[in-house]
């Protein structure tokens, strides 16, 4: 029996460290395990608010009816004792004191219900509201254990890495030999397609197109009366080398 014993709490001891482990690697599932009996346990707590809530209406409706009875039962007994039927007039007004004894306790019972539904229901908000401010407070910590790890596992793979800034010297230099060629093949292929832009053709153009526009304008105060304004005198010609005609 011993050995049995000795074997039983090594075999626990064994599977202790097995969910622990397990619970260090996955943080998130139990995390997810607290929400799930949270969650159960809120639901059998709010069923059994509303069995008190159900109880609470119950008492309503009774103090209520009881009530509507008290007052018919005045009512009659005021009328039979005008009337002189005063034997049931007097059975009425016993029937009213009972029945408002029970309204009494009713109505005692009422306040005493509401009063236990509303606490617990204020228990149960403010339970809610702890549970979801721990829930909070556990993802930023563990968003905070996460980067932690990230920023220790970035540390350990770069502290074995021998690196230097001179052993990417060869990779440099062919990435600015590139650049290079590439720099010129371009600038040769500007300087080529500027040199063949034919400029007095250009010049031309922009000239016939100055002629025009003046010419348009001209027509358009012609024919809107308005006496266009001098032109500049052109420039003189240039004076002509050689012998003039006969």
């Amino acid at each position: 029996m011993a050995l049995l014993g000795r074997i039983g709490r090594l075999f626990r001891g064994f599977l202790s460290l097995f969910i622990s482990g397990l619970e260090e690697a996955n943080p998130e599932a139990l995390m997810e395990a607290a929400r799930q009996d949270f969650r159960d346990k809120m639901t059998s707590y709010n069923l059994a608010l509303a069995k008190m809530a159900g109880v609470a209406e119950r008492l309503k409706s009774q103090v209520k009816h009881k009530a509507t009875r008290a007052q018919d039962l005045e009512r009659r007994i005021l009328a039979n004792h005008r009337a002189g039927n005063m034997d049931l007039a007097g059975s009425l007004a016993r029937e009213l004191q009972e029945l408002k004894a029970d309204l009494t306790t009713d109505t005692s019972e009422l306040q005493e219900t509401e009063e236990a539904y509303q606490a617990n229901l204020r228990q149960a908000k403010v339970a809610q509201k702890d549970f979801e401010e721990k829930v909070r407070r556990l993802e930023t910590q563990l968003s905070q254990v996460k980067i932690k790890e990230a920023q220790a596992e970035a540390a350990t793979a770069l502290s074995g890495v021998a690196f230097k800034v001179g052993d990417l010297g060869d990779t440099m230099k062919t990435v600015e030999e590139v650049l290079q060629k590439r720099y010129e093949v371009s600038a040769g292929k500007a300087r080529v397609a500027k040199d063949m832009v034919n400029m007095d053709q250009v010049q031309e153009k922009e000239s016939e197109r100055k002629a025009l526009e003046q010419t348009a304008l001209a027509e358009f105060l012609a024919n809107q009366g308005v006496q266009a304004a001098p032109v500049a005198d052109a420039p003189a010609k240039a004076k002509e080398i050689g012998p003039k005609e006969g």
